[in-house]
């Protein structure tokens, strides 16, 4: 069991040692994987965005996703085929739920970073974080939005998955570094000795606290391109 969001973050900076040289940049899900994602980039003196997903539910039917859009420095549609003929959207409909969710994104994104341009992805190692996956439906969305900005090599680190979630996600990604796999996950909370909500202003105060750290300053691309073959690291 993780102390906290904090403790997790720093066993993750560890197991991500080796990437401390490649100037990677950390992509936190908010609001639960931020103060996850603060500790790993402080463990790889790297850079900390945020990844902004927004789910763009069925017409009629909000909780089913059709799709999801990514922020990044070049937003990304994540549609999800099946879903889509399943529920045929009728014409305009997926643009016009697209522009509320990049409004949304914008919205919150100067809400955490007063509005702040997206880090540049393309060419970096880029690893997302988060507290913990569970069905793994928004993290597949997450990690399609990051491929499509071409990174280098991308990479999902998180402190705890099932089994299930974690070979699903192999195929979106370059790398998974997943601390716990247990089975059943029944909650990741229940993972936690303190899983206590995190707050937005939690989350604006790590982000520039993570500014401050690397002198306000943004990393440029980093020219090097490792392998990109897919493979997943787990532990526990």
């Amino acid at each position: 069991m993780f102390r906290d969001r904090n403790d997790a973050g720093r066993q993750l900076g560890r197991a991500l040692a080796r990437f401390r040289s490649d100037n990677p940049l950390v992509l936190a899900l908010p609001r639960g994987g931020v103060p996850v994602a603060f500790e790993v980039a402080a463990s790889l003196d790297a850079e900390l965005d945020l990844l902004l997903v927004r789910k763009i539910g069925a017409p009629g039917h909000e909780e089913l996703a059709v799709g999801a859009v990514v922020d990044g420095s070049h937003p990304q549609l994540v549609l999800n085929d099946d879903v889509m003929r399943l529920t045929e959207p009728p014409p305009g409909y997926i643009e016009a739920a697209q522009k509320r969710a990049l409004a949304e994104i914008e919205r919150r994104r100067r809400l955490y970073l007063g509005g702040a341009a997206p880090a540049a992805i393309e060419s970096r190692v880029a690893i997302v974080v988060d507290d913990g996956v569970a069905t793994g439906a928004t993290m597949k969305a997450a990690l399609r939005g990051v491929r499509r900005n071409k990174p280098g090599r991308l990479v999902l680190a998180v402190p705890v998955a099932p089994p299930s979630s974690v070979v699903e996600l192999e195929a979106e990604c370059d790398e998974i570094i997943c601390l716990e796999t247990p089975e059943p996950l029944y909650a990741v909370g229940l993972h936690y000795a303190n899983f206590v909500q995190t707050t937005d202003d939690e989350v604006v105060r790590l982000l520039a606290k993570a500014r401050e750290r690397r002198g306000g300053a943004s990393n440029q691309p980093a020219s090097a391109s490792p392998s990109t073959s897919s493979r997943s690291t787990r532990s526990g």
